[in-house]
């Protein structure tokens, strides 16, 4: 994909704060509010430091590139003009160049940054090894990342709440259902646990489906079980009765038939019994 120049005034200008719109491309939807009251501090002692940056719009305003937290701030300060440079750019790469800030900023959750690659992949048709390039990432872990977007959006908003992290969403993929990761998630946050303990348990979980689908694979020596039904039926059939024994295997399941002929006239007997017990 060519790469757009991207061209600057190379000036700053005092733009009125009300001529400036926001960033539809903005990755970041969650602002700290005792953070921007700290930076907001800092204006009024030092004024802004680093200008924002801004496009023009065809309708004479300015749409803000990147700044969202400066501008913020300097709107609690109350401040009439935003110290501004103005840039050439066009949508594809102005949602490029904010995305791009605020990942290098850290200042993203990782579920806001995996929305953002997203919609790079989906309204500007970029694909995920131009994604990758762009933002000096493995195209794996470009994938990596949308893959946590298949978590439901009340999930997203408790891992972020919660303050766990990109590998917890990981580990809740594991699991095959919704309700499965909706219940290891609430022990996930009511225990604490970091990621390592979280793993573990969604894998016992996990062992536990498997055991309930498939009940022999939760005996660990199958062949004893198998050796034990051979020992019964060798039994019966020392006891006089031609018992008739099959067993068949598939990838699914072990068989065992035993067949017994049916008379009134044949009974077993148990230890201790004589003859004349009969």
């Amino acid at each position: 994909m060519k790469q757009q120049r991207v061209k600057s005034t190379a000036e700053i200008y005092n733009i009125p704060q009300a001529m400036i719109v926001p960033n539809p491309n903005q990755p970041r939807k969650r602002f700290d509010y005792d953070e921007l009251e700290n930076l907001a501090q800092s204006i009024r002692e030092n004024g802004i430091l680093q200008p924002i940056t801004v496009r023009k719009r065809e309708d004479k305003k300015y749409e803000l590139v990147s700044g969202e937290r400066r501008l913020r701030a300097a709107r609690l300060v109350g401040m009439v003009k935003i110290p501004s440079i103005v840039i050439n750019i066009d949508d594809k790469n102005s949602a490029m160049f904010s995305i791009i800030e605020n990942l290098q900023r850290q200042s993203l959750n990782f579920f806001e940054e995996a929305e953002a690659i997203e919609k790079l992949v989906r309204e500007y048709a970029m694909s995920r090894e131009e994604v990758a390039l762009k933002l000096g990432l493995a195209p794996s872990t470009v994938s990596n990342k949308l893959r946590i977007l298949r978590l439901p959006e009340e999930m997203r908003f408790e891992l972020a709440r919660s303050g766990l992290t990109e590998s917890h969403a990981k580990a809740l993929l594991m699991l095959e259902d919704d309700n499965q990761r909706a219940r290891a998630l609430s022990i996930i946050v009511d225990r604490h646990l970091n990621v390592a303990e979280s793993e573990r348990m969604i894998n016992q979980m996990i062992n536990r489906n498997n055991r309930s689908r498939n009940p022999l694979r939760g005996i660990r020596d199958v062949r004893l079980f198998i050796n034990t039904l051979n020992h019964a039926v060798d039994t019966i059939r020392r006891a006089g009765v031609e018992a008739d024994a099959a067993r068949s295997e598939t990838e699914e399941y072990i068989e065992y038939v035993v067949r017994i002929p049916k008379s009134e006239q044949l009974r077993i007997a148990l230890p201790g019994e004589t003859d004349e017990a009969i």
